[in-house]
């Protein structure tokens, strides 16, 4: 019972930190640039994770740090990026919708790289997914004339590396710590984030003396800490006491998070736009559901 209990706060703290996730990267625009922000969030994390994990990197085999650069670079260090970049253009809201495909994209990836087979059923919900995709992308763009939903195209590529991740966490990484994992990650990315953060003009007076500065800087932050650093461990720990399915059902609680903060900060989000959520994770929830036993 207690292990029960234990697991659904797991599961609320997630959805509201991975919710929240995307309102603080809004906020940290108003003072940073989305490569400052990608690259700041890389490097904080790491610092954080290496911190806890750093021991754990002797544990990994050497044939396995081949398949640890690639997870690091589409997993964290790009996504980092992109996510940021996309937010200049569009609401968090949309972002976080688009988010969730996530699960669709890695079905679609294990059958079409990986020769994973998909259900009926799969298929069926993939297919609903990207319909709501459409819908949500057209309508914001409706709805939002100033905006550029081209820019939409950087959160679906982020969740296609995403689910790539995925597969090669699933296929090349299966008997290595999730800890080793995160810190070997890290190990790799950190570096290039610092390097970006410098060709940037970070640590120029004029970044300091941003007026939204301090308050971006406070965000990105919490970003990292919780966002991503805490937010692994929990997450790693859900899935150690639970199971992939009910871990993965955070994906349907993170959009209702982030819209509630965009609704809060003025975002328009219209009905029909509301309508194609719910299909995506209509989508998504009918792709993720288990194959049935004989």
């Amino acid at each position: 019972m207690k292990n029960l209990n234990l697991k659904w706060l797991f599961l609320i703290l997630l959805s509201i930190i991975w919710g929240s996730s995307f309102i603080l990267i809004k906020k940290s625009l108003l003072g940073l640039t989305a490569y400052q922000i990608g690259a700041l969030r890389t490097v904080f994390t790491g610092i954080i994770l290496l911190s806890f994990g750093f021991k754990k990197l002797k544990t990994i085999p050497k044939d396995k740090w081949k398949w640890l650069l690639a997870s690091g670079l589409i997993g964290s260090f790009i996504p980092a990026f992109l996510i940021a970049i996309a937010e200049t253009e569009i609401d968090s809201a949309v972002a976080s919708v688009l988010n969730s495909l996530v699960p669709l994209n890695t079905i679609l990836l294990g059958f079409a790289v990986f020769k994973i087979t998909s259900t009926t059923r799969q298929v069926i919900g993939v297919i609903i997914g990207f319909i709501g995709t459409a819908i949500l992308i057209l309508k914001g763009a409706e709805l939002n004339p100033n905006q550029n939903y081209l820019y939409a195209g950087y959160i679906i590529i982020s969740t296609v590396m995403y689910a790539a991740n995925v597969n090669i966490i699933k296929r090349h990484l299966q008997d290595v710590k999730a800890l080793a994992i995160a810190a070997g990650n890290y190990a790799f990315i950190s570096i290039p984030a610092l390097i970006v953060l410098v060709f940037t003009g970070f640590f120029s007076a004029a970044t300091f003396n941003q007026p939204e500065f301090l308050s971006a800087m406070g965000y990105i932050t919490i970003l990292a800490v919780f966002g991503t650093a805490l937010a692994k461990i929990l997450y790693f720990k859900l899935v150690q006491m639970s199971t992939p399915v009910f871990a993965s059902s955070v994906t349907y609680m993170m959009p209702v998070v982030a819209l509630m903060w965009g609704i809060l900060d003025g975002e328009q989000f219209s009905s029909i736009q509301g309508l194609a959520a719910i299909l995506i994770l209509l989508g998504v929830f009918l792709a993720h559901q288990p194959k049935s036993k004989p």
